[in-house]
């Protein structure tokens, strides 16, 4: 590795081999400019990350057919065009009437079709505004002037690296590399406050690389720890944590 320097991009998109990511992360333990490089980029990636395909709701069909019945079509507007008076306009004039009628149906079609989009769009519009409210939290944090790193390995040969920004009082853990959580389990982080542990929310059971800003305020915790826990979480840990990691300081 002639250039550590050069590869804080590639190693933020996990794309570097696994001895050049090892060596790289040595050197970014001693080498700030790194570190934040490395953190920008880490959290551009995460909050492309966050654009997830929504899937509606099972009620939002009954609604909108419900409400199809309700739309009230648009009345032609101005004269049809008349045809010619010669033969076949009996044809063209039963043709007609069957494209009106696929119109009409296409129409209808279309209505119920809007009344679903807009309803959906509506709540995909609500949950982009959720993500992006949590994309810009943790890209604050990650890209405050302030912020502190500290690196870490993990079981496995994972790593992972927590961000803490004093100013914010908010903190960001950064996974690489780590292994799917078994099934029916969930990964679940806790703020470590004098010998209790506080939960700061959930991992992507399905992610083995991603950026999680952490549930709630720093508020003096000495460090943060990661259990296995059941899926949807736990109130308090149920199993000892696989890994400890001290606020950095």
């Amino acid at each position: 590795m002639t250039d550590p320097h050069g590869l804080t991009g590639a190693y933020a998109l996990h794309a570097l081999p696994d001895a050049e990511r090892a060596a790289f992360a040595r050197h970014m333990a001693d080498c700030e400019p790194c570190r934040q490089e490395a953190a920008e980029f880490a959290a551009t990636a995460a909050r492309l990350g966050l654009a997830a395909t929504v899937t509606p709701g099972s009620a939002l069909r009954e609604r909108v057919l419900r409400r199809v019945t309700t739309v009230r079509q648009v009345p032609p507007v101005g004269r049809p065009v008349e045809w010619a008076r010669r033969a076949g306009v009996r044809r063209a004039g039963a043709l007609s009437r069957w494209a009106l009628a696929a119109c009409v149906a296409a129409a209808s079609a279309l209505g119920g079709t809007a009344v679903w989009q807009y309803e959906r769009a509506q709540d995909a519009a609500e949950r982009a505004a959720r993500a992006e409210q949590r994309a810009d939290a943790l890209t604050g944090v990650l890209a405050a002037s302030d912020a502190k790193s500290r690196t870490v390995s993990l079981p496995g040969g994972a790593s992972g690296t927590l961000v803490v920004s004093d100013g914010r009082d908010r903190a960001v853990f950064l996974a690489s590399g780590m292994a799917e959580a078994p099934r029916d389990k969930v990964y679940q982080l806790w703020f470590s406050d004098g010998g209790t542990m506080r939960s700061a929310g959930l991992m992507d059971p399905g992610r083995t690389e991603q950026a999680v800003l952490l549930r709630g305020l720093v508020d003096g915790a000495a460090g943060v720890g990661i259990t296995v826990e059941p899926a949807g979480g736990s109130e308090q840990p149920t199993s000892e944590p696989i890994a400890l990691m001290e606020m950095p300081a």
